[in-house]
């Protein structure tokens, strides 16, 4: 079976590739598709106004990029069997928040990533999910044992 698993939420640091990275090297024992919203962050602001027009107001203009994005997320969301929200330090990621539950409401297995020093603000986002991990790593052993049942080590 193959596990269709997007991964969402904060773009500022290497967690997605510690998870992708993750999983290839396990080879041929994962059978693990990913997926990811436009991460880099210039593209995904002004894909409205690059497709649609320009906008002098900036509320439309980021209005029209929502939208698009919406498209692409809510279709990957969608489609995913897992969906793993990471929450960073840096920025508040509210469509990060969004997208937790938009998954939980389709019943799609959810998995929250961030760090302990999240655990108060985001403990109704971790109760809707169904793990709550610290590290990338986290995930990629949750999905191996998902798919395998294997224990780490």
């Amino acid at each position: 079976m193959t596990l269709n698993v997007y991964l969402s939420g904060e773009i500022h640091t290497d967690w997605r590739e510690r998870i992708v990275n993750g999983v290839a090297a396990l080879g041929s024992d994962l059978n693990v598709r990913c997926d990811a919203p436009v991460t880099d962050h210039a593209a995904s602001d002004d894909c409205g106004v690059a497709i649609l027009g320009a906008e002098t107001d900036k509320f439309w203009h980021d209005h029209k990029g929502a939208k698009l994005n919406a498209i692409r997320t809510r279709t990957a969301i969608e489609a995913a069997d897992i969906v793993v929200v990471r929450f960073g330090d840096q920025y508040k990621q509210w469509n990060a928040a969004f997208d937790a539950g938009y998954a939980a409401a389709l019943g799609k297995a959810l998995i929250v990533l961030h760090g302990p020093d999240h655990a108060h603000a985001l403990k109704e986002v971790d109760a809707a999910a169904l793990a709550v991990a610290e590290t990338p790593e986290q995930v990629v052993q949750i999905l191996t044992y998902v798919q395998t049942g294997k224990l780490p080590g």
